[in-house]
């Protein structure tokens, strides 16, 4: 069996010998009149007129003085049907090819071919060629479907092939796209106005989570990517707009698992003169839309959970439900306390050891129970410190999260837009940041200095593809097209290219 390396060279070799007769194999110019599925469900008004198609080789079977090409495009295969005595010579200089040169071809070469639209003896929908082009040679055999790639890690790598191979994978991230755009869509029909904020930040807000911090050589200073889109969307509230929206990466220096990457797309909005209970139906709104645009259904299989997302959600409470399996209440409790519960329940104590992040440690073991979707409600102010209180009751959060499958979804809350009471919440964030917490927010004494110019009333909420993923039902690094992994170089590659320093 032929190795790699040898199979290349012998495209090479393919590769010199067109080029020797004067064609380009890789030239600028493709006419296409239609798709391949086109072809094939327009059949009955297209039949007896050329078209012209274009894609990958997909299959290339000879038989004397007749061939049959399978090339693949975006939308599906389709058949082409090549006659020694039926096809145009070699016009070199149109990188055009004939008969003779389909030795020269290989799987995975880009063509394109014009030629009447007929059936076969078969009853196959076929293009019967006229005219044959080669538009890229491919140097690297693809695998064949049997073939597959050998690894989970080599399809990320090589998201590429894996799209190629896989249809299940290559319609994953058409979905991903048209969950996006049913997203951006619905907010833009209810008066939303799309605003892009920058991704560096000098102080970076919005979540708790450890930066990555970059370097701006024309200012010679450092700088963050955000975390978030908060703090630069209040801004703009602060600035007089009413509904606005953003799109985004945004990047958490953080460990991998299957719900989180520490970059990943996100969405973020804030409605002015709203707050948490006006959110909560647009939220339930919004999801059920997306999820109808983007895989036609409410109801989804998480695992062995069925969830369906039509009906009332309802609500739970995030204090009764840790009272009720820890006997634990976050608003009467201790670190002590909570780090024994964590420890008898073989929960890891995190370092360092500080009360909202034990309790939220605590809490995610509690969720994973919850199937939902459900609100959840009565979150402890101290774990949301960018959210108002609840009037009566400010140890509590004016704030909602939605529990799908055990998972958090999505979150919102009223937006605290009281200058001081904002400055006192940053200033223990500060004082955890201090004490070596390095997830803790941040002082951003601009944005206190914008609530002090004035900020309305409003509502802030945000859901990250993390939702997308798990209605996907797939893991963080399968949603997305091109997941960080540690950079390698194969074997081959530093075989071939020996004048690249690696």
């Amino acid at each position: 069996m032929a190795t790699l390396k040898e199979l290349r060279d012998e495209r090479l070799r393919k590769l010199n010998e067109l080029q020797k007769l004067g064609v380009n194999p890789y030239p600028s110019a493709v006419k296409r009149t239609h798709l391949a599925n086109e072809l094939k469900s327009d059949f009955a008004s297209l039949e007896g007129q050329t078209v012209y198609v274009a894609g990958r080789v997909w299959r290339i079977r000879k038989f004397g003085s007749i061939a049959f090409l399978v090339v693949k495009d975006s939308s599906g295969e389709i058949q082409l049907f090549l006659q020694q005595s039926g096809v145009e010579s070699l016009k070199a200089e149109q990188s055009q090819i004939g008969f003779g040169e389909l030795r020269l071809l290989d799987s995975g070469d880009f063509i394109e071919a014009a030629g009447a639209l007929i059936k076969t003896q078969t009853g196959e929908i076929s293009v019967d060629v006229k005219r044959l082009r080669l538009i890229g040679k491919s140097l690297r055999p693809l695998p064949t479907p049997q073939e597959g790639l050998t690894n989970k890690e080599e399809r990320l790598r090589r998201r590429y092939l894996d799209t190629n191979l896989n249809p299940e994978v290559y319609q994953r991230f058409i979905r991903r796209s048209r969950f996006w755009q049913s997203t951006r869509q619905f907010l833009l029909d209810r008066g939303f106005i799309e605003i892009n904020v920058p991704v560096l930040e000098h102080t970076t807000g919005g979540a708790d989570a450890k930066p990555f911090i970059t370097h701006m050589d024309a200012l010679d200073q450092d700088f963050y990517l955000r975390i978030s889109h908060e703090l630069p969307l209040k801004r703009l509230l602060g600035g007089g707009y009413e509904k606005v929206f953003d799109i985004g990466p945004r990047f958490r220096n953080e460990n991998y698992s299957d719900e989180h990457l520490p970059e990943h797309v996100a969405m973020e909005w804030y409605w002015a003169y709203a707050n948490w209970r006006d959110g909560m139906e647009l939220t339930r709104e919004l999801i059920c839309q997306v999820a109808e645009d983007t895989w036609g259904k409410l109801e989804f299989k998480l695992g062995d959970r069925t969830i369906n997302l039509s009906g009332d959600w309802g609500t739970v409470s995030f204090i009764d439900t840790l009272k009720k399996l820890y006997g634990i209440d976050p608003l009467n409790t201790s670190q002590d306390a909570v780090t024994k519960v964590l420890r008898e329940h073989r929960l890891e104590v995190g370092k360092p050891s500080n009360l909202p992040r034990s309790i939220d440690k605590l809490w995610k073991s509690a969720r994973a129970g919850i199937d939902g979707p459900v609100f959840l409600v009565d979150i402890p102010a101290y774990l949301q410190p960018l959210a108002k209180t609840q009037p009566g009751e400010p140890r509590l959060s004016e704030q909602f999260n939605v529990i799908l499958g055990g998972t958090e979804a999505c979150k919102a809350y009223s937006e605290q837009n009281h200058p001081i009471v904002q400055l006192q919440s940053f200033l223990s964030q500060q004082k955890m940041r201090e004490a070596g917490d390095q997830e803790a927010q941040m002082l951003d004494i601009d944005f206190i200095e914008m609530l002090e110019y004035g900020m309305p009333p409003a509502c802030g909420f945000g859901y990250s593809e993390r939702l997308f993923w798990l209605l996907e039902g797939v893991t963080a690094r399968e949603g997305v097209p091109f997941p960080q992994l540690r950079h390698e170089t194969d074997s081959l590659t530093r075989l071939i290219y020996t004048d690249v320093k690696f």
